[in-house]
């Protein structure tokens, strides 16, 4: 009787493997031994059929569905950065909490508060009580609509009356009064606010009996202004002129020295005698004190450089000069010709 004759299959057989696979299951492939498409499941990092619509849990995270990537982040922020419109300086308000507090303790007219949702905390809540305390009306909006008011405001805002400036004479009366030989110290030309707020701080600290801008050539008071006083536009008084030329020989018929600021002075500032009535000039970083104005100070003073830079900001040299009279006034002694 003839055998059948064994034709070979094609088909590969299974390779055997340890004992616990030798039942036909090739752990190679999906869990259904042979399902193609599912090998990518049982890589190392993979995550299965979910990871696939998901991402892996070992990539970065910009790459996860509902997330923003860093660099798309500082991309959109650039661009509302780009198309939000500085706002406009205004008079009639006081941002940040330095500020308002003053505002506050000064007993300065406040009209109301507005407060960003959600900031109540550290001198914030102070400022909530002593607001309610004096009865002033508080409102809460969302910080965006603050920031289209103000763009550095920490929370709070306060609506108030602008700065009531004074007259020359009134500063001079508060000098009389605390039988001070008078300390005035006047602005030409400084139009940036924040050197402007910075020296009126370092004046109030100072001791100067008040400060005159003009009202050409020279900033408001502002909120910007304020905030960079650190509250001090609530103590030292303010006059604003038309002619500072003018003020200047008002100043000098009251028995005032003017002392300007130049950088080509030969005699430098600690070489001045600051003590008795003075009014000090300071001008702007870029021209100085005006020709004209110059003209008519009795002295004017430099400050040494030692770099390659050949001044000082405005409201860093108006507080050595400021200080130096300080200095000659509590050690009693006078500056060295």
């Amino acid at each position: 009787m003839k055998r059948d004759r064994q034709i070979p299959s094609r088909e590969k057989p299974l390779r055997k493997g340890p004992k616990e696979n030798r039942g036909g299951r090739d752990f190679r492939k999906g869990p259904s031994g042979g399902e193609r498409g599912d090998r990518h499941d049982f890589r190392e990092g993979a995550g299965g059929p979910e990871a696939r619509r998901f991402g892996k849990p070992n990539e970065p995270s910009d790459h996860r569905e509902g997330r923003e990537s860093a660099k798309l982040r500082d991309r959109r922020n650039r661009r509302i950065a780009v198309e939000r419109p500085e706002p406009e300086e205004r008079e009639d308000l006081l941002a940040g909490r330095q500020p308002v507090m003053e505002a506050l303790k000064s007993g300065r007219a406040i009209n109301k508060l507005v407060v960003a949702k959600g900031a109540r905390e550290g001198s914030i809540r102070e400022i909530l009580g002593m607001a309610r305390d004096r009865g002033i009306p508080i409102t809460e909006l969302e910080r965006t609509v603050l920031d289209r008011e103000v763009r550095h405001h920490q929370g709070i805002i306060a609506h108030v009356a602008p700065v009531a400036y004074v007259e020359v004479e009134e500063i001079l009366e508060k000098a009389k009064a605390k039988g001070e030989p008078p300390f005035v110290l006047l602005l030409d030309g400084l139009e940036d606010p924040h050197n402007i707020g910075a020296l009126l701080r370092t004046a109030e600290g100072a001791g100067a009996h008040g400060v005159i801008i003009p009202k050409r050539r020279g900033g408001a008071i502002t909120s910007t202004v304020a905030k960079a006083s650190a509250g001090a536009v609530e103590y030292v008084p303010i006059a604003r002129v038309t002619n500072l030329v003018q003020t200047v020989g008002q100043l000098k018929k009251a028995g005032l020295w003017i002392i300007g600021s130049a950088m080509d002075a030969p005699r430098p500032y600690f070489r001045q005698d600051f003590r008795g009535p003075v009014g000090l000039i300071v001008g702007s970083e870029g021209k100085g004190i005006s020709p004209l104005l110059r003209e008519h100070c009795d002295h004017l003073v430099s400050i040494p450089m030692g770099g390659k830079v050949d001044s000082l900001n405005a409201s860093v040299a108006g507080a050595l000069l400021m200080y130096e009279r300080v200095r000659q006034l509590q050690e009693g002694v006078k500056a060295p010709q």
